[in-house]
């Protein structure tokens, strides 16, 4: 028979305590400064899109010489331009957050959004303006369609989770068969040889991630493209060094997938700190309904997230887009 002292449990969980104390003042710092946060980033972006005007106007008289100095630029573009607000974040941060997965897979969600995201840009403004020579609000309805699919895109996820969540909470609450012939006195440990599970491995949460889900994910983040790309797309166009401008987006893609990937990570390791912490004093009828549970709660934070920016996506006058 073994007897577990709540004083001892208790012990065993401050650094978690800990942990969530940090995470809860980090979250309020953010959002005390972050409109200052966010008006910075702006005007950064806006003074690294000047300067990326101004080096694809010199790059079609000069292309050698101001040709590294605008994949520097769309680089560092790209980075910022990922820091400001955007349902991308959103997505990742809810997902990693509530859903057990490997550093590679984090990275490669990450990846792969990002990427999708400049490909579609690209793609876009090849078809509608290179292509089919439309006029350029036929290109900005076309992307506001997108940018309003992957908000679709996105409530879907948030539904597709909450079943599964659902369905995990319902047989996690279906009483479990009782032993009344017998009572094992033994102690149970992570090493007991009893024959069955008391907690769930790292190793085991990490193949729970589907790739229907993942392939969700990775659209839903980059359906909607990049705003800063098809204007440079759209100015390279006029200015006739279209293939520069193709390059400029390809790199802001990759400036993204690094922020992008970076915050993915953090909030990845958050998660995993934390459940390492927890493991030792968890209580098997508690952890068998926590991750169902906090998987539930982010499939509420995507529904909720994916009605508000559907409402709120709007044209602006004139059919153009969001420049920032």
């Amino acid at each position: 028979m073994s007897v577990i002292s709540a004083p001892l449990r208790a012990s065993r969980l401050w650094p978690l305590w800990l942990l969530a104390g940090l995470f809860i003042g980090g979250a309020l710092l953010v959002w005390l400064y972050w409109s200052q946060i966010l008006l910075q980033s702006v005007l950064w972006q806006k003074d690294l899109h000047r300067q990326m005007t101004q080096l694809l106007q010199q790059v079609a008289e000069q292309p050698n010489k101001a040709g590294l100095s605008l994949v520097i630029f769309s680089l560092l573009y790209g980075v910022l331009h990922a820091l400001g607000p955007g349902h991308g974040k959103v997505v990742i941060a809810t997902f990693l957050a509530t859903h057990p997965a490997k550093v590679k897979t984090s990275i490669r969600l990450t990846l792969l959004a990002s990427l999708l995201q400049g490909s579609v840009a690209i793609g876009l403004v090849t078809v509608m303006l290179v292509v089919l020579k439309t006029s350029s609000r036929q290109l900005h309805l076309s992307s506001f369609w997108l940018e309003k699919g992957s908000y679709l895109l996105v409530i879907g996820l948030g539904v597709m989770i909450g079943y599964r969540a659902l369905r995990s909470l319902w047989r996690a609450l279906r009483p479990a068969p009782v032993f009344r012939a017998f009572r094992p006195h033994h102690q149970h440990d992570e090493h007991c040889g009893c024959g069955h599970a008391h907690l769930p491995t790292p190793q085991q949460m990490s193949g729970n991630v589907s790739w229907k889900t993942q392939l969700l994910v990775v659209v839903s983040m980059g359906l909607r493209p990049c705003s800063g790309a098809i204007m440079m797309l759209l100015f390279a166009k006029v200015i006739g060094v279209y293939g520069w401008g193709i390059l400029s987006a390809s790199v802001m893609a990759v400036g993204t997938a690094l922020t992008i990937s970076a915050i993915g990570l953090l909030v990845q390791q958050a998660r995993s700190v934390a459940q390492r912490l927890a493991q030792p004093g968890a209580v098997s009828g508690i952890s068998r309904l926590l991750l169902p549970t906090l998987a539930l709660t982010g499939s509420l934070i995507l529904i909720v997230a994916g009605i508000a920016l559907w409402q709120s996506a709007q044209l602006t006058a004139g059919g153009g887009i969001r420049p920032f």
